[in-house]
């Protein structure tokens, strides 16, 4: 790898996950392409998009976040190799604790919980209600 135009610290930590899961430059195929959308002049004459494919396992990624090629080529690794973290380690990776984590606060509630929350909305409503000003005294 090259500088990517990120911090040094960002680009090591990156290298050292790649070494951890065993991913290798060789075996990545790096393209550029012309990107699409926002971005003025400096999109429409250089290939800012960065496609990456990893020939073991087959996963394709495609990044045009940036209007830096270089910042684009470390975004692209950094989502091949989570994305190849997902597919090594499952449950165990951090995007599936994530996905972990949104399905459960997404769930519905349980009957006695909704109730327990209900109730506590509506004392809470009451409080509020004897803070209204008094009418009709003058």
């Amino acid at each position: 790898m090259s500088d990517f135009g990120v911090n040094r610290d960002k680009e090591k930590a990156l290298r050292q996950k790649m070494e951890r899961l065993g991913i290798r430059d060789n075996d990545i195929v790096e393209q550029f392409i012309r990107s699409k959308g926002p971005g003025g002049q400096n999109v429409n004459k250089t290939s800012t998009c960065v496609y990456l494919k990893h020939i073991p396992s087959g996963i394709e990624v495609k990044c045009q976040k940036e209007r830096s090629q270089a910042l684009n080529r470390y975004i692209a690794r950094e989502l091949l190799v989570n994305k190849i973290e997902t597919l090594i380690l499952g449950k165990l990776s951090k995007e599936r604790q994530r996905i972990e984590k949104i399905r459960r606060q997404k769930r519905r509630r349980s009957r006695k919980a909704k109730l327990k929350m209900l109730e506590a909305k509506r004392r809470q409503g009451e409080k509020k209600s004897f803070r209204a000003p008094v009418r009709g005294v003058e």
